[in-house]
């Protein structure tokens, strides 16, 4: 009986087998029969999955977005709007509690059913976010230090994420994160849009910066959190290059209408350094065959340049000439890409 694998890994376990083959590890029967002992399969039944599991989570958003449209549910949630807060907040911790739970068991007799268990720890963090939210009502002592709950979900969140060894718990704390860092900024900025000269493009900058530092150097070193290092390094690159591009279309300004009236050449030194830093994560990547850099690295200075591009061509050149020249930018893309897949396919031909 075959293995059935993925095309991706179909890839992978070919380049492996070539490997061998080729450091004399095996010899050319061997590496026949192990061609032959798989198969892709012809449907890709765990992306399937996958993406149904997030089909089903967005409707149930939906679902519970929908309650406050329909007529008769209004009516029937205004008789409930009685219902004191700390009641509220209870039934939303048990929940929470529930659906962590339920997680957890199924993680533990069936852990070939990821998405299954994934699916309900992200209904555990939602029930958990409307405990936490309640849990402010309760409390509030009309001073407005939101960032304080928002630092309890990342202690709550961090707790379940290592007890439950949930990467997607994980990944909603380092949300969690960001926000807790807005807020707490912006409360100690009297609710300003700049906080110590910054405005939250540059904060955020700042904050994906310090987030990706961590991970590259110290998140390795504390064994409880080592199997989320992946996950922390991109979604630390994701603030970093997503806060350095806003960056550099809005600059550090705080006031959309002075921003209006600038010239986009004069904060263009921004978007040099979004390009920069960019262009550092490809280099960074192909040196070190870190995928993730390059990747990232790769596509934010395509989208820097193509921002570039939109910021001082649309309109100040004739359309015709404009999308000829972004064909044309394209078209050599395109090239340069089929250039460099093609040497990629020749070298493990020969391998072969």
């Amino acid at each position: 009986m075959k293995l059935h694998i993925d095309k991706n890994e179909q890839e992978t376990i070919d380049n492996a087998i070539a490997h061998w083959q080729e450091e004399h590890l095996i010899d050319g029967e061997t590496a026949d029969k192990l061609r032959g002992s798989y198969e892709v399969k012809g449907f890709d039944w765990k992306r399937l999955a996958q993406y149904s599991f997030w089909v089903a989570l967005s409707c149930i958003v939906m679902a519970f977005l929908s309650l406050f449209v329909d007529q008769e549910i209004r009516q029937l949630l205004s008789t409930l709007y009685e219902t004191p807060d700390i009641i509220i907040c209870i039934f939303c911790a048990f929940l929470s509690s529930l659906f962590y739970y339920l997680g957890y068991i199924n993680k533990k007799k069936h852990p070939e059913k990821s998405f299954t268990s994934e699916s309900l720890m992200v209904l555990g963090v939602f029930s958990t976010a409307t405990f936490i939210g309640y849990l402010g009502k309760v409390i509030d002592k009309g001073d407005g230090i939101y960032s304080l709950l928002f630092f309890l979900s990342i202690v709550i969140y961090t707790v379940l994420a290592i007890r439950l060894s949930s990467k997607t718990i994980w990944a909603f704390m380092l949300i969690a994160m960001g926000i807790w860092f807005a807020t707490e900024t912006a409360y100690h900025s009297n609710w300003g849009f700049k906080f110590w000269g910054m405005n939250y493009p540059l904060r955020f900058t700042v904050f994906g910066a310090l987030l990706t530092a961590f991970t590259m150097v110290l998140h390795h070193r504390w064994h409880s959190i080592k199997s989320f290092q992946q996950l922390s390094y991109i979604i630390g690159i994701l603030y970093l290059l997503v806060s350095l591009w806003l960056l550099s279309i809005f600059g550090n300004y705080s006031d959309l209408d002075k921003w209006a009236d600038t010239k986009q050449y004069h904060i263009l030194y921004w978007g040099i350094l979004s390009s920069l830093v960019s262009l550092a994560f490809a280099w960074y990547g192909f040196k070190k065959n870190d995928i993730i850099a390059r990747e990232f690295g790769i596509t934010f200075l395509l989208i820097n340049l193509y921002t570039r591009f939109f910021e001082y061509l649309w309109d100040n050149v004739n359309r015709a000439i404009f999308f000829m020249l972004l064909a044309a930018s394209f078209w050599i893309i395109g090239r340069k890409a089929e250039k460099i897949w093609r040497g990629s396919f020749l070298k493990k031909t020969d391998h072969r």
